[in-house]
């Protein structure tokens, strides 16, 4: 049997606030946390976006975009665990793997609306706007030799990166893994999703017969991987890609489904021991008739479930991170789950879903939780999450 691979306290700043203690309370809490509705990247249309409104530290130089910033402001939650790794393991034998669509695109945006005839301003660097920006400016930054690389793979970026961490400390390449994901604000993201018609222009609606497509949103989640005990164990993973179209999902859930199917084997559990799963849970219309089929498929009885993508808006190249943190506060808490805040108006079209509501726990039986991230290209993801003790 080979040793669990655990997940220390994640790091995380998103729309429901820049400290786990911050997020916990908006994402258990009784009323919804609105998103902020703003013109900043679409001027003329105000549209709800899941905008982080705190100080982020500072960062000097060339690499002081915005995507590191939100970054630096996960990684300083993680400290005292990044401290004793750090102590204990060979930085050669430390690793980064992060996940990201975005990168600093949002500041090459800022420099060229500042470009004069003698050229961009001199607080820009091309490096900002690289994806492989992220992991190579946190190697730096902690002074790390071991791999560093940062996945591209849309919205199921992170979750991915997770993934990628796990498989180097099963391989033995590293002791430790810094892993998670970031992605800051941007007019190409958000302009990019309103041309196909996939963003809402209200608070997301998930599940619901009304829904009409997503809002975009940033954050950044950090965990500390490693072999060593720690309260919650990423047990299962599931990959693979149906790559059925472009930016459309497999309409049948196909990848979907098998990606599900592949965590719960991955990590030895049936179906009826996952006690809650957060869902990709976009509300497009076809995001979410393919997931709640490939639920139903699966499981003979649906277990508790919920999408938090109108708490804190598609966060995109961090969405796999920011809910796998989810999922660890709600196993490691209280018991209390992620509300499913919608208008609850069911489509009758789609298989029916348990879906949470307000004060509902998880099942004192269940230690499990599963967590979605689908991305373009038929790009699938499932990661299954159980409690140490």
């Amino acid at each position: 049997m080979t040793s669990p691979i655990y997940l220390h306290k994640p790091g995380v700043v998103c729309a429901l606030g820049a400290t786990t203690d911050e997020v916990v309370e908006a994402l258990m809490a009784a009323q919804p946390t609105h998103l902020t509705v703003t013109e900043a990247y679409t001027p003329g249309r105000a549209l709800p976006l899941g905008v982080i409104l705190v100080e982020l530290p500072i960062i000097k130089g060339r690499h002081a975009s915005r995507n590191n910033r939100l970054l630096l402001q996960a990684v300083e939650q993680v400290q005292p665990e990044l401290d004793r790794v750090l102590q204990n393991h060979a930085r050669h034998r430390i690793g980064v793997v992060l996940g990201t669509s975005t990168s600093g695109i949002g500041d090459a945006e800022n420099a060229f609306s500042e470009e004069r005839p003698e050229g961009l301003p001199s607080w820009y660097h091309y490096s900002m706007q690289e994806i492989g920006a992220p992991a190579q400016f946190l190697a730096r930054h902690l002074g790390l030799s071991g791999p560093a690389t940062t996945i591209s793979t849309a919205c199921s970026s992170s979750a991915k990166a997770l993934a990628s961490a796990r498989r180097l400390l099963k391989a033995d390449v590293c002791d430790a893994v810094i892993c998670g994901g970031v992605d800051s604000l941007c007019r190409l993201t958000v302009n990019g999703f309103d041309a196909l018609n996939s963003v809402s222009g209200t608070t997301c609606n998930p599940m619901s017969r009304n829904r009409d497509g997503i809002n975009i949103g940033e954050a950044a989640s950090i965990f500390v991987m490693s072999h060593e005990p720690g309260p919650v164990i990423l047990s299962g993973v599931g990959e693979c890609s149906d790559a059925h179209h472009i930016s459309a999902p497999h309409p049948e859930g196909i990848g979907a489904r098998n990606a599900i199917k592949t965590a719960l084997d991955d990590a030895g559990l049936k179906p009826e021991q996952i006690g809650y799963i957060n869902l990709h849970g976009t509300a497009t219309p076809q995001n979410d008739s393919m997931e709640s089929l490939a639920v139903s498929q699966i499981f003979e009885t649906s277990p508790l479930c919920s999408s938090t993508k109108p708490l804190t808006g598609h966060t995109l190249g961090a969405a796999g991170a920011l809910e796998a943190a989810f999922c660890w506060l709600t196993l490691v808490g209280d018991g209390h789950l992620p509300v499913h805040w919608w208008d609850g108006e069911k489509d009758e079209e789609l298989p029916a879903l348990e879906l949470v509501t307000p004060g509902q726990t998880l099942p004192a039986a269940s230690k499990h939780a599963l967590s979605n991230s689908f991305a373009f290209g038929g790009n699938n993801i499932a990661l299954v999450f159980s409690a140490a003790n």
